[in-house]
Parts: C-alpha cells; sequence; structure tokens
C-alpha cells in the first residue's frame, strides 16, 4: 500500500472543498501501517481521498481497533491512461490480478467480454460481484498512487457488443486488438492516441470473432513470436503504446 485511500463517508472534513479533515483507519490499512510501515503516533502517511485529490495526513491517535489522521490534500491524481480494455473474461484468480494491474497502470474503462472460448462458469464468479471487484481495483490504486477508480462493466453476449456497442466507442480512437497471427506492427510509432485494446482469452480470439472485430474498424496485430498469458499482454501491450 504506497497510498492510503479513504472514501468520503470515512471522514470528517474541515472544509466544503473536501481537501482537509480527519480520518479514522481500521481493519486492513490499519494493519499495514502498523505492520508494514511501522507506523506510530505521529507518523505521516500518503493518503488520497477516492476519486478525489491525494496529500499527506498525520498519526494523531493510535488504538489497538483504530487510528485517527488529520490530512491535507494538495495534489491531484496522476495522469490516466488513454486505453479502454475489452478483455475476454479470464479465469477469476487471474481477474484479480488483471484489475489489480490495470487500476495500478491508470486505465479507467475495462469492459469484460463474452467470447467464444471463454468458459460459461467464469460467469458466475463471485470475483465478479461489484464488491470483489472494487476491492481488488482499490489494491492497484494503493500501489499506483492513485485515486481515480476504473469503471469496470459487464458485457456477456459477444455479437451484440461488438455490432450496437463498440462503434461508438471506437470512435475517434485507435482499435488494436492482441492476436498472435496478427501484423507485427511497431505499435510504439502509433503515438499516445487515445485507444481501444482488445485482448482475447487463452488461446486467444477465434477467426469469427476477429473478422467482427476488424469489421468494427480493429487492426490486428502481434506482439511478437512468443505467446503470452492475457496478465501479461496488458502490461506489454499498454507499456508499448504509452510507455
Amino acid at each position: 500500500m504506497n497510498l492510503l485511500i479513504f472514501q468520503g463517508q470515512d471522514a470528517q472534513f474541515h472544509a466544503a472543498d473536501h481537501n482537509s479533515g480527519d480520518l479514522i483507519v481500521t481493519g486492513r490499512q490499519l494493519r499495514h501501517l502498523q505492520e508494514i510501515h511501522g507506523a506510530s503516533l505521529g507518523t505521516q502517511v500518503r493518503v488520497g481521498l477516492l476519486n478525489g485529490n491525494q496529500g499527506i495526513a498525520t498519526i494523531q491517535e493510535w488504538e489497538a481497533d483504530h487510528a485517527k489522521l488529520t490530512f491535507t490534500l494538495t495534489s491531484p491524481p496522476p495522469p490516466s491512461l488513454p486505453a479502454t480494455l475489452l478483455l475476454a473474461l479470464p479465469r477469476p484468480k487471474m481477474l484479480k490480478r488483471i484489475l489489480q494491474t490495470v487500476a495500478a497502470m491508470g486505465v479507467k474503462s475495462v469492459y469484460l467480454i463474452n467470447t467464444y472460448r471463454v468458459e460459461k462458469s467464469y460467469w458466475q464468479s463471485p470475483f465478479l460481484l461489484p464488491e470483489a471487484i472494487f476491492q481488488e481495483l482499490l489494491l492497484g490504486l494503493e500501489q499506483g498512487v492513485d485515486t481515480q477508480l476504473p469503471q469496470v462493466q459487464l458485457r456477456t453476449r459477444f455479437k451484440p457488443f461488438v455490432e450496437d456497442e463498440l462503434p461508438a466507442l471506437l470512435q475517434g480512437k485507435l482499435g488494436l486488438v492482441a492476436h498472435p497471427t496478427g501484423e507485427a506492427h511497431d505499435i510504439r510509432a502509433l503515438g499516445e492516441q487515445a485507444s481501444v485494446l482488445a485482448i482475447g482469452p487463452e488461446g486467444g480470439f477465434i477467426p469469427y470473432e476477429i473478422e467482427k472485430l476488424q469489421a468494427a474498424g480493429f487492426r490486428s496485430l502481434s506482439l511478437g513470436p512468443r505467446i503470452l498469458r492475457v496478465e501479461t499482454a496488458i502490461p506489454v501491450l499498454l507499456t508499448r503504446l504509452y510507455g
């Protein structure tokens, strides 16, 4: 936890701008402050208001079950990546790591979509519950020192999504679909333009799905001769585009 993130209901603000106030910390964050940071009375820590600014807080009280901090928020969150991710729903345990990664890297819009090779059972996973998704995104934001929560949307029908929603989503953006048999583009030459990036499941998109994405305006590209796991392909693609 490189940034202690709190929500508005957890704080008592000193002013209407929500940039100063008092904060009560409990549970996981309290344990992290004590066990990882070795914090105690008077320690200063980096804090941020979810979807708000960041700053410094000083521990004013330290009890067994809570700590009270006084904070001042002076800095905006870091710039977001201008990328929207379309991800074939991965295995539930992999999904947790992926959500943390995309939040830490600054992606703010993620669509989890259904494809032919996505196991139907994945859609029944408790990891897709809103609170479960939120907790993984929060861990990623803490790691990446960011406060702007990504939006994650679920789409269980591939064809209606690609035909009805994707054209508007792609408007004015570069569409890229990572695929082992795609063209070997030097994507770093494409510049840091806004993009929609599609990454398939283990085994990749089937030919029909590639054709539908290309018909919607996507370019098919290869990340090289090696077959990468989804959780590896995401940071590779984002870094090559925006690193």
